[in-house]
This record gives structure tokens, sequence and C-alpha cells, in this order.
């Protein structure tokens, strides 16, 4: 099992999680776990045991440590462990912009080949990741190998779920928490204010053709019961209308957060091996 390096990014944004093989360079994946924008830290499943899955296959992690949104009024999320200063958007977006600039400046030292550098997301990671990238491309910057997504959340406002997935959350309530009401606070709370005039990074769901046009190769895999899946669903259709590689799977039988729930049947072993051929391929 990979024994994550202290070595950190500037200010210790990154855990960086050595690929355990002998040959190198190795692929690169900058992850961001998930928590609504305001929850989540580096030793949650969906950062630690997705960085250790990864590494043991052959690729050298760099998990973010990105900045937290402030917490609602009457949350439940509880405080980070990590003890960083909370903020609004853009700070978790400057966070992931700042620590992917190092990983390709350190790449060569830590072994990693910067041609095959990823970044990827889980959930609300998955959004701050994408709006990176599409920072990174209007800027005109070195863009990712390949970006992966695991059940992102892209639209603040998101059209209402198909017949079908609304009789399969009304027939599982405990999936049922993505709801419109629920989806557009989380991300008033992120931008701490309205979404109407917000930047694109922030709601990367809305991006056009012409946004999307650079955006790199893309595999989103969603949750089957969960209505996150509509906003994903969506930002495939999109990329795929530029003209961009995306591949979008649905994996079966699983609600929100999988990754997060390792031990929980074989959901997050397949979506990680989905992950992790990816990464070889590059």
């Amino acid at each position: 099992m990979t024994t994550p390096s202290p070595y950190g990014a500037a200010d210790g944004l990154v855990r960086v999680y050595p690929a355990a093989v002998l040959e190198r360079p190795t692929p690169g994946l900058l992850w961001l776990h998930g928590g609504g924008f305001a929850g989540g830290d580096l030793d949650m499943p969906e950062a630690d045991a997705v960085a250790r899955t990864l590494a043991d296959a052959g690729t050298t992690v760099f998990s973010l440590d990105y900045r937290l949104a402030p917490l609602a009024e009457g949350t439940a999320v509880p405080e980070s462990s990590t003890g960083r200063e909370r903020a609004h958007f853009p700070a978790a977006s400057d966070d992931t912009m700042k620590a992917w600039e190092w990983a390709l400046a350190e790449a060569a030292t830590l072994g990693v080949d910067p041609d095959r550098l990823a970044i990827g997301g889980a959930s609300a990671g998955g959004n701050i990741a994408v709006g990176a990238v599409l920072r990174l491309v209007e800027t005109d910057r070195r863009l990712p190998a390949l970006v992966l997504l695991a059940y992102p959340t892209l639209l603040a406002q998101q059209p209402e779920p198909d017949a079908a997935l609304r009789a399969a959350l009304d027939a599982n309530p405990e999936a049922d928490r993505f709801g419109a009401a629920a989806v557009l606070g989380m991300y008033e709370n992120y931008l701490g204010g309205a979404v109407d005039d917000a930047p694109l990074a922030a709601i990367p769901g809305r991006a056009s053709g012409d946004e999307l046009a650079e955006f790199p190769p893309t595999l989103i895999v969603a949750g089957d019961v969960d209505e996150l899946r509509v906003s994903s669903e969506h930002f495939a259709r999109a990329l795929a209308a530029a003209g961009r590689d995306v591949e979008h799977v649905v994996e079966p039988g699983t609600d929100h957060g999988h990754l997060n729930r390792p031990d929980d049947g074989p959901a997050a072993s397949l979506t990680l091996d989905r992950f992790a051929a990816r990464l070889a391929a590059l």
C-alpha cells in the first residue's frame, strides 16, 4: 500500500502519493475531494483511499487541500480537520490553479511525466477541477491530459430529472438529497451570494460550445440514483456537441458519494478501476 509523502506544494496545499512502481516517469493526477464546497479533508476516503488506490495502480496522485467555503448558518457539516482558513469562491479555484502550476513545475522531480498529468475530483471537487480547466483554457495555459470526474455537481440550477430517475429517487428517499433548493443553497454558500452573475469557473456546467472547444478528454462516472447526475449528463452532452472526447458512465446500483464508501460493495473499486485504466493509457 502506498505511503503518502509529507512533501507538499506551496503552503502545504498538496499531499503526494508516489506511484507504487519502479519505472519512472509515471502518470500524475491532481485530485480534489468533495464535500459540498464546505466540508471534507485529505483523510476522508474520497481523498485518501482514492489516492492510495490509484497510486498503487501506477499513478502519482497529488491530493489537494483546497480552502473550504464558510459554513452556512445551521449546517451540520463539521469544521475541516486541517484548520485552514475558510473563504468563498474563488479561494478553492485559486488553490487549484496554484497546485496545478506547482505540479507541472515539480513533475520531473517527483518522477511524473508532465505530458501525462491529469486533473479530477468528486462531487464539489469535480466542479472546482472543471472550473480550473476552463480558467486554464481561457488564459492559454498548459492543459491536463485528462479530466476524471466522479458524480460532479456542475450546475447551480439544474434541470429536473427525467421520469425514470425521479421514480428511482422517490423509491430511495435517503438518496434523494440533492433537490433544486438544496443545490442552489450549496452554490450560494460557496459564492457568498447569488448565482446569477457567478463566474463560469464557479458554475462550469454553463460553458458554451466555444468555451469548451479546447477541453481535454474527459471521463465522468455518475451515481445511478443521484439527482446530480442531471448536471453531469448535461455537461457530457455539451462536450460531445463541442466535438470533445467525453465518456459518461453511470455506475450501476450507486447513489451519490460511493467513492467515500469503499467498503460498501464493489462500486468504488469499479470506478477507480475505470480511472486507473484511463490514466495508464495516457
